[in-house]
Formats: C-alpha cells, sequence, structure tokens
C-alpha cells in the first residue's frame, strides 16, 4: 500500500484551519488579558498524542465528499477525517442497495459500519456527526425524518426496524434503509455482553448479506434486502474497556470503519456555516444519490484493476494479534469505500482516482487501530505475559516465576496457550538452562 500513498501525501495536511488548537490565537486583547489567555491556552490545548495516525492524506478529499468536508471544515472543530468518514457512510446509506460490486459470488453494496473514536469526550464527535446531517436534510428529508434510528439493543430489535411483512396484519417496513447513529457506543458494546444477547451475528449479518434472522422461539421476524449502515461514537478508554476478546476476535470488530478524532482547531465563537451557499454542494449530492439508486452493478477499469492488483497482496495479507483482528477485511472495506467514491462521481467504473481515495482513507483507519489497540494480542493472558517478560529483560522468566506472577488464577492450559502464541508471533523464546537436575525452562521477551 505504500506504492500508492505516498509518504508526503501521508504528511499532507488535510486541514484549512486557521487557528489551530497547537498554536495562539491573535488577539487585540491588553498585554496582560494576553498572557492570561496564552497561559490558558497553553494549559488547556489539547496535544497530539504519541503515535496519532498522520492526517487524512489529499487523496481522500478527491471529488464531490473532498468539496464538501473542506467547505464544512472552516466552520468546525470537529476533525476532517471524522467529517469524511461520517460523510462517506451516510451517503452509502442513503443510496441504498441497488449499486454493488462483485467479490467472486458476493456482492458488496455501499453500507458501512464506523466508529469515531476521540481520547477524550472533547474530541467533537457530535458536533461532526452534526454537519453531516445538516447537509443531507435538504436532500432527502424523508430519510432524515425516519429511517435514522439509535438504541441498538438486541438483535430481534434491529431485524424489527427493517422486518418482512408478517401477515396481513404486518406488511412490515417498505423503506430497508435503516442508518444507526449511536453517540454513546460503549453502551451497544455493553449490551453485546449480556448472555444470550444476539445483537453481534446479526449486525455481522447487517454487513454482509442484508438478510435478518435469528433462531429465538419468540421473534419470528426475518428481513431481507435490508440496507443497514451504522455509525458509532465512543472514546479510546471506553473501547478497550468494552471490546472484548469474543468481539475482537469473532470479525465483529473488522467489520468496522475505526477512525481517530480530535479537537481540529479553537473557534470560540462557532464557525459561520450558515453564511456559507451550500446550494451548489447539495445539488450536486442530490444528483450523485439519483445516480446511485439506479446503478446497479460497479466494476474496475483496466487501470484501476492494475493498480488493485498491485495493492492487493498486502490489504490481503493477515496481521498478528489485536490490530490484525481489527483490520482483517481491509481489501472488502476498501472496495465499499472505491464503490461510494465512483457513485459520487456518477460512474458505475471504479477509476483510479477512486481507489487511490478509498486506500487514503482505509490508511487513516489502519493507522487509527494502530494507535487504538497498539500491540495488544487480544488475549489478556499473553498481553500480561508479555508485559512482564518485557520487564525482567535480561533475565527471563522460568514457569515457577510465570505461575506465581498469575497467582495460581489462571489454569495451566491458558498460559501454555499464551505462552505457544507469544512464540508463535515471534514475540517470546524459551530457553533450556541446567540446574544439576532436571533442565528448566525460562521464557524471555524478544
Amino acid at each position: 500500500m505504500n506504492d500508492n500513498v505516498s509518504q508526503a501525501q501521508r504528511l499532507a495536511a488535510s486541514s484549512l484551519t486557521s487557528f489551530p488548537v497547537n498554536e495562539p490565537m491573535p488577539s487585540q486583547s491588553t498585554t496582560t488579558d494576553s498572557r492570561t489567555s496564552s497561559a490558558y491556552s497553553a494549559s488547556s490545548a489539547p496535544q497530539t498524542p504519541d503515535n496519532w495516525p498522520h492526517p487524512l492524506a489529499e487523496d481522500a478529499f478527491y471529488g464531490l465528499a473532498g468539496d464538501i468536508v473542506r467547505t464544512i471544515e472552516p466552520h468546525t472543530e470537529a476533525d476532517p477525517a471524522a467529517l469524511m468518514i461520517q460523510l462517506l457512510t451516510t451517503f452509502g446509506n442513503v443510496v441504498g442497495r441497488e449499486a454493488h460490486f462483485m467479490v467472486e459470488a458476493t456482492p458488496h453494496h455501499p453500507n458501512l459500519f464506523a466508529v469515531v473514536v476521540g481520547d477524550t469526550a472533547k474530541s467533537r464527535k457530535g458536533t461532526s456527526w452534526g454537519h453531516i446531517h445538516s447537509f443531507f436534510e435538504p436532500v432527502d428529508d424523508l430519510w432524515i425524518q425516519e429511517r435514522i434510528q439509535n438504541g441498538l439493543s438486541s438483535g430481534e430489535g434491529l431485524i424489527w426496524a427493517v422486518r418482512d411483512g408478517l401477515g396481513k396484519d404486518d406488511i412490515g417496513v417498505n423503506d430497508k434503509r435503516l442508518m444507526v447513529v449511536e453517540g454513546e457506543f460503549a453502551s451497544t458494546l455493553r449490551v453485546l455482553k449480556r448472555e444470550g444477547n444476539t445483537l453481534s451475528a446479526v449486525m455481522r449479518s447487517a454487513w454482509d448479506t442484508g438478510t435478518l434472522n435469528t433462531l429465538t422461539k419468540n421473534s419470528p421476524a426475518r428481513a431481507t434486502g435490508a440496507h443497514i449502515s451504522i455509525i458509532g461514537h465512543i472514546t479510546r478508554h471506553e473501547l478497550l474497556r468494552y471490546l472484548d476478546d469474543t468481539e475482537a476476535g469473532n470479525g465483529f470488530g473488522n467489520r468496522f470503519l475505526w477512525g481517530c478524532a480530535r479537537r481540529s482547531k479553537c473557534l470560540p465563537e462557532g464557525g459561520r456555516i450558515h453564511e456559507v451557499n451550500l446550494t451548489p454542494l447539495t445539488d450536486r449530492l442530490s444528483e450523485a444519490i439519483k445516480f446511485a439508486r439506479k446503478a446497479g452493478r460497479i466494476e474496475f477499469d483496466e487501470e484501476t484493476r492494475r493498480l488493485w492488483h498491485k495493492v492487493y497482496p498486502d490489504l490481503s495479507e493477515g496481521k498478528p494479534g489485536l490490530l490484525g483482528a481489527m483490520i482483517a477485511r481491509a481489501e472488502a472495506q476498501v472496495i465499499r469505500l472505491s464503490v461510494i467514491y465512483a457513485l459520487l462521481d456518477l460512474s458505475t467504473v471504479i477509476q483510479k482516482e477512486h481507489l487511490e481515495a478509498a486506500l487514503a482513507v482505509w490508511q487513516y483507519c489502519e493507522d487509527s487501530c494502530r494507535y487504538i489497540f497498539g500491540n495488544a494480542l487480544g488475549d489478556p493472558v499473553a498481553d500480561s505475559l508479555l508485559k512482564a517478560l518485557r520487564d525482567k529483560k535480561p533475565n527471563g522468566m522460568t514457569r515457577t516465576d510465570i505461575n506465581k506472577m498469575f497467582k495460581e488464577h489462571r489454569q495451566a492450559n491458558q498460559i501454555d496457550r499464551a505462552l505457544r502464541l507469544l512464540e508463535e508471533l515471534g514475540s517470546a523464546k524459551r530457553e533450556s538452562q541446567e540446574t544439576g537436575g532436571r533442565p528448566s525452562e525460562v521464557w524471555f521477551a524478544t
């Protein structure tokens, strides 16, 4: 993927801001007031954390999506990446299920699941959604009023929102589009932990096929042709706390685009988006939606096919640990993003620029996952053990040391499994040391 997204592009700042949060704002106050203001700004302005993803690359701002985000961006403290990811997700839901790209025998539609992740509650996640929501109001008011919902609590509830008819007394839901917006996505993750809850399985089916049902005896509802998209907001701390190993490893997590967001600038009086004439952009957006609803099958052109063959091996190659589990559907996510960029461009052919834009968005999401999940392996025993081994360098730990570390709270088979995982990933190695009797097995972090 490094071949198509250059280092210069990844370092290119996408912001059009006048007053970034890490630079002092101009002031016309007195010297004393200026000193007070500067001191306050220095203490309160958020700093960029280590390993924060590079700004969204310039390629991501291709076409209509880029024009919309660049128009909104100077008038908001929201992160441009949060605006872009939610814009693409929203468009992909509004246009419905007609457009599709075939991967072998599997159609991929433009419905996305995306979660905006902030380090704190002050990362302007809700603000970013507010701007995108407002942009679509004059384009499809009926969708705004009826097809945006929240409150993910059960698989049965999600099916009911897009259900087929149950008989003459229930005609079901005709509009199979559903945009679920969860401002507190941590609540959704907590729901997944409840015994017997079917939400995770139904959400996975919603991303995959749009055919939803459960084996629950008292819930006869089913849905076909459902076109469900999800936008969630969460802090990094909440995500790491509530996303358990099962949901990370069973394919739930990798059906989502995870994008980091932080406050992009300081606007004490807010922006002046209300003074901007948005009609030319909303007219273009309306035209793109009408086109997309009749688009049918989407395909690569020859130049794009060559680029796809070049980037596909890297996209489809698995990576270890929790990071690998969360980005395991990279190629499918890029395909869906490419379809959306093509539709925004009134094209049923994915051109090189559309794929490059999709790759830029995916690169940001992958970098976000790397920041969020770091080098975690997704196995709490293995993660704890690796940390302990690193702390004990260069002396290592014997099996007796390891057992004492867990204070008999872990079974031997759990520890064996964790050690095997670390050894397979090349994160730890074992050595046999002579003791005068039975050799001692000592483990070291590599």
